[in-house]
């Protein structure tokens, strides 16, 4: 699967919805000319077998000795990935739970082990980040996050490499924006305002009446 594939896969299975003239208003408040919900990738057996394949053939030049996995949405990437490798298998949360064993890491122990993270969306990369703090303070080597997509912001770039860990992605947003375009999705300068929009998030919201 390439890049522009998988592009093309995001935007057939409705994971990923363009909208410059109407912006989407994320959780934060943020006006977005983009939505993501890979979820909608598990209902497609054909894509998901593509794109599991894809991540593993990926994480193993890495050579892992465990796949982890984000809550939520990275696990079952990450369950798809570690059968087709025959590693273990673990998820991490962005922060301890507050009940219970209060544990942040569930599955085996990650302790000693050389993990690739899979995540299924890259935005501002925060909580991407607070899981590999999580897997660090276990005693794990994080070699890499591995992710279907990002949105290419540049506080998110900033971010992962302020922390050491590298960020491969499967599917980037000029990929994306390339291919919507091709398909007739975008029209008149709609490229340009999503080149803008992922330049400064925060000013492209602002102007069009979000937080």
């Amino acid at each position: 699967m390439t890049q522009l594939d998988l592009a093309a896969g995001l935007l057939d299975a409705g994971a990923v919805r363009l909208s410059p003239r109407e912006p989407f208003t994320w959780a934060s408040g943020l006006k977005a000319p983009i939505y993501c919900d890979n979820r909608q990738l598990l209902g497609s057996p054909a894509l998901r077998s593509s794109i599991a394949e894809a991540l593993a053939q990926r994480a193993l030049e890495a050579h892992p000795t465990l796949i982890a996995g984000t809550s939520t949405a990275g696990i079952p990437w990450a369950a798809l990935v570690a059968e087709r490798l025959q590693l273990p298998m673990s998820y991490v949360r962005p922060e301890p739970k507050k009940h219970g064993m209060g544990r942040q890491v569930e599955g085996p122990s990650t302790k000693g082990h050389r993990v690739v993270l899979l995540e299924d969306l890259i935005s501002t990369g925060g909580s991407s980040l607070k899981c590999v703090e999580g897997l660090r303070a276990e005693g794990a080597e994080v070699l890499e996050i591995l992710a279907l997509f990002s949105y290419g912001l540049p506080a998110a770039e900033a971010a992962f490499a302020g922390a050491k860990v590298p960020l491969r992605v499967l599917a980037t947003f000029d990929e994306l924006a390339q291919c919507a375009e091709a398909k007739g999705l975008l029209a008149g300068d709609d490229r340009a305002s999503l080149a803008e929009w992922r330049q400064d998030a925060a000013a492209w919201s602002k102007a069009r009446g979000g937080a």
